[in-house]
């Protein structure tokens, strides 16, 4: 089944994909495809994987294959811990090793309720958090809608970039309306009651939304000043995707709780992670979270782990994604100036997306499909889908949106490869 849609829609013109190599997949008839948006923009290193990568995994299974986080320490365990900590700034410290993304955040809320005594938690509209109830419920997109019944406390605040309507004519104005509103919404919820704001530095699924300058900053100061845990979701965006190590580099703040998964194994293996600060990591040496899986810690992932992230330090992953970036900008641009269905393009790194819109009928200037999803134009983006696939690019979908996230490891002649099967595939659709 197919689970993020309606099943029957979905599943029609899905390759059958049976193999991979560098960037690329192959179906079982041998077509190839570019793989446009590292699958869930979690493939970094894509589908040649590194000989240590490989060799080290097979040494976990031969020692020890299992470990039960909950009765045993593990000498691989310790030894991410401690690369992580060398890389994360500030006294981020303290380590827990989920296996998805969902399970990273729902302990990261978990961890900040308990911590702060406090219940609400604030997160974006355009947003996405991961697919358990908690989770989703502190997603802001249409698919909380799925999951809201049965869960409390979960508070939306507008972005400082909507789509809808501008904050202001220039940045530093946009910024201070968006932090007084999001400000006087604090006050109106009741700081005393807020125990956390999650917040992707970089809206990955929303569309590669890039906060004004000056707004995350502002967001850390409010935060602080009522006692506020920040915690940044990095779970697209860590290990590389935005040019930096952690998409919240980008900015002058320290988080208190920061999540990641994907690129900390290039998802060869499930891996997720909650990295928390030496004060919060204190307070649970005495204190008991009652959070825990069966496959925490799994000593296969963790080697996996470990050699993922020293490989995209030893081959300088993100000094590529970096010469790169302004090779991205430079061909998103190209989009919007050769297709008028396509409105605004963003791009940070190896991240990039555009906005599509009807450019006739009564919907002209309008987005192609609404962002909830579905709609009466959905049949143009299927046909969208199909034209991409039948040039050779397999690529995540958000509805009204295009994005851009191959594998880290790509090559600037693929990059522009690419650009030009999407040129291509835009020219067929109906929009």
């Amino acid at each position: 089944m197919f689970t993020w849609g309606p099943s029957d829609p979905a599943r029609a013109g899905a390759p059958l994909i049976a193999r991979g190599e560098g960037v690329y997949v192959y179906d079982r008839d041998g077509k190839q495809y570019l793989d446009w948006t590292s699958q869930a923009v979690c493939a970094n290193l894509g589908y040649t994987v590194p000989p240590k990568v490989k060799a080290a995994v097979m040494k976990q299974f031969d020692e020890l294959p299992y470990a039960y986080s909950g009765l045993a320490m593990t000498e691989v365990r310790a030894r991410l811990s401690d690369l992580l900590g060398e890389l994360l700034p500030g006294d981020l410290s303290g380590f827990i090793f989920p296996s998805s993304g969902a399970e990273a955040n729902e302990g990261a809320i978990r961890m900040a309720r308990r911590f702060t005594g406090r219940h609400k938690v604030m997160t974006r509209y355009r947003s996405y958090h991961g697919g358990t109830a908690t989770t989703m419920a502190a997603t802001g997109d249409f698919r909380r809608h799925f999951a809201e019944a049965g869960t409390s406390g979960f508070v939306k605040i507008v972005d400082p970039t909507p789509f809808g309507f501008s904050w202001g004519d220039d940045e530093a104005t946009a910024c201070a309306r968006a932090l007084g509103a999001l400000r006087e919404q604090i006050l109106m919820e009741g700081p005393e009651t807020i125990a956390c704001m999650l917040l992707e530095a970089v809206p990955g699924a929303a569309g590669v939304l890039l906060p004004p300058k000056g707004y995350m900053e502002g967001v850390a100061a409010l935060c602080k000043e009522h006692g506020i845990l920040l915690i940044a979701d990095e779970v697209m965006t860590g290990f590389g995707r935005s040019g930096e190590m952690f998409g919240f580099q980008h900015y002058a703040i320290q988080p208190d709780i920061v999540t990641f998964a994907k690129g900390i194994s290039a998802s060869y293996i499930p891996l997720s992670g909650i990295a928390v600060s030496k004060e919060i990591q204190d307070y649970f040496r005495t204190t008991p979270l009652g959070y825990g899986a069966t496959y925490q810690a799994h000593p296969v992932a963790m080697a996996c782990g470990y050699e993922v992230v020293k490989h995209t330090l030893e081959a300088d992953v993100l000094g590529h994604v970096r010469e790169l970036a302004p090779v991205l900008k430079e061909l998103m641009q190209t989009l919007a100036d050769e297709h008028d269905c396509v409105r605004q393009v963003r791009s940070v790194g190896l991240f990039g997306a555009a906005d599509l819109v009807n450019t006739s009928g009564p919907d002209a200037g309008n987005r192609v499909s609404p962002l909830q999803g579905g709609g009466p134009n959905a049949a143009k983006i299927n046909g969208f889908k199909q034209a991409m696939l039948d040039e050779g690019l397999i690529s995540l979908f958000r509805n009204c949106m295009i994005h851009v996230a191959p594998p880290l490891v790509i090559t600037e002649p693929e990059l522009r490869d690419g650009f030009d099967r999407m040129h291509r595939a835009l020219k067929k659709a109906d929009f």
